[in-house]
């Protein structure tokens, strides 16, 4: 074990930015039709605003987490944070929509170096029989994050304008940067050769697959230039993706992801549940802010403002079942928290009519809000566990790749199913040959009172999708073996030299 006097402190610095981090994935979807307007440009470019951060954001991760254990968590936090937050304060000067996209690139990087050092200090510095409380903040860090982003982007644009929900990044960024180089400690880096066949198979494999089911609904599933089509690109991802496990199954040296991680069942099975979990989160909000908007006339804050006895519930009890989980076997928590939101899902989609009073739907948000407490703490915690020190950045790299895909798979999923169900409910507008489900469905302004029933009612089904998926991530978590008792933990490494800077004041 690598000692840490006060690893709590180091913890809630870390917290600051990736709370930071993880609301900028959500926080730009209400503010797209601003930035549509505030720069001038088409629906197709301000998607690319959100689509760029996303792409890259999730294809470096393997990477940047394999790097913390090389030249040290602490480090490549500090250097992610650093860019995120110009990258940030470039965001909000931007005058044009490629300048912008080109800003959410570069934040994106700075993203994916920081996420994985957050769950790899969390695993080296608190025992693993200790660790279900500091991984219960950090679940609820990431529950509640996606959560607040709509809430407070719509807050923003509405009282300020698009820019803030970048802007606002700038002064948290600093107040991160000086209280993590003051409390997190800098951990003892581990000897790594880098395996740059590894890099490059996993990065190009990664982007072709997160860009193919990313923006496989904005070229219709077809072509995109040329020969270039999107299936095309998705089974070449999937090609060079099963080309890069080969190499690191035959990868005499040190490879970049260490295959032996998967040797550990709860390891294996915690990435599956939490790639069904991205998945959920990512698909559930669209079709049900939809709702609320198109067809309750909320606007963006009224509508986000629907998840806030689901954001307080998280938050509130996230860490009461993270200290809960370091007792008892956590597949029971787990499968519940789960299984909760799959109720939560399937009640919300009987709910979703014209006319139904909504307060209702307060209820399945609080719901969701048991849900989520009892999801994050207890999957990362099973997922790290039995991860040795010098894989801890490996681990983490996996599980937040693992928790990317799931949401570009939830993210490309429900929009094709949103397309499809509303084109099977909805009459074909005005001129058109037909309608049909390859046709994509759009509307301007507001929704005309005739068709608010067919819509609801493609939403509700759109919902019940992400529900039979999180059913599936339930079934996965009760095969979790119970944990094993620690021994010899803080034997495993060497005491870490601190350095001056590391130590608190």
């Amino acid at each position: 074990m690598e000692n840490v006097t006060r690893p709590w402190p180091a913890l809630w610095s870390l917290v600051i930015g990736f709370f930071m981090i993880l609301i900028d994935t959500t926080i730009v979807s209400v503010a797209n039709p601003s930035i549509m307007e505030g720069l001038d440009t088409d629906i197709n470019a301000v998607i690319w605003v959100t689509s760029a951060y996303l792409l890259a954001y999730a294809v470096p991760l393997l990477i940047t987490g394999r790097l913390g254990d090389r030249f040290g968590p602490k480090r490549l936090y500090l250097s992610g944070l650093v860019v995120f937050t110009l990258a940030s304060l470039w965001c909000g000067l931007s005058g044009t929509v490629h300048m912008l996209i080109a800003a959410r690139v570069l934040q994106g990087l700075g993203a994916a170096l920081m996420t994985p050092q957050t769950m790899a200090v969390i695993t080296r510095i608190f025992p693993p029989d200790r660790r279900g409380a500091a991984m219960g903040l950090w679940g609820a860090t990431a529950g509640v994050a996606t959560l607040v982003g709509p809430i407070l982007g719509g807050v923003l644009v509405d009282g300020l304008g698009w820019e803030w929900i970048f802007f606002i990044n700038v002064p948290i960024g600093i107040v991160g940067f000086i209280l993590a180089w003051r409390l997190v400690p800098s951990l003892t880096t581990h000897p790594h050769r880098f395996d740059i066949p590894g890099v490059v198979l996993s990065a190009v494999g990664l982007f072709l697959l997160v860009f193919g089911l990313q923006e496989g609904e904005t070229y219709n599933w077809g072509t995109i230039t040329g020969p270039v089509t999107v299936w095309g690109l998705i089974i070449s991802g999937i090609v060079v993706l099963a080309l890069f496990v080969g190499w690191q199954a035959v990868n005499k040296g040190e490879p970049l992801l260490p295959l032996s991680l998967f040797r550990d069942r709860n390891f294996s099975l915690a990435n599956i549940g939490i790639t069904t979990v991205g998945f959920t989160v990512t698909a559930f909000g669209l079709p049900l802010i939809f709702y609320y908007q198109m067809v309750r006339g909320m606007t963006p804050t009224q509508s986000a403002l629907m998840m806030v006895p689901m954001a307080l519930i998280s938050g509130g009890l996230a860490p009461v079942v993270g200290r809960i989980i370091d007792r008892v076997n956590p597949k029971y928590i787990t499968s519940g928290g789960l299984l909760l939101m799959a109720v939560a899902l399937f009640w919300n989609s009987a709910l979703m009519h014209p006319d139904t009073p909504v307060w209702l739907f307060l209820l399945p948000s609080a719901v969701l809000g048991f849900a989520n407490a009892g999801i994050w703490a207890p999957l990362s915690s099973t997922a790290t566990r039995n991860l040795p020190p010098r894989q801890a950045g490996a681990g983490a790299g996996v599980y937040n790749t693992t928790r990317q895909i799931g949401a570009v798979l939830g993210s490309a999923a429900i929009a094709v199913l949103m397309q499809a169900r509303l084109a099977a409910e909805l009459p074909p507008p005005p001129g058109a040959s037909g309608g049909g489900a390859g046709e994509p469905v759009s509307f301007g302004g507001r929704l005309p009172d005739a068709l608010h029933e067919g819509f609801s009612t493609a939403m509700s089904q759109s919902i019940m999708l992400p529900a039979a998926v999180i059913v599936l991530g339930a079934a996965v978590a009760l095969f979790f073996a119970r944990p094993k008792p620690v021994q010899g933990w803080g034997s495993q490494q060497p005491a870490a030299a601190e350095s001056s800077e590391s130590r608190t004041p």
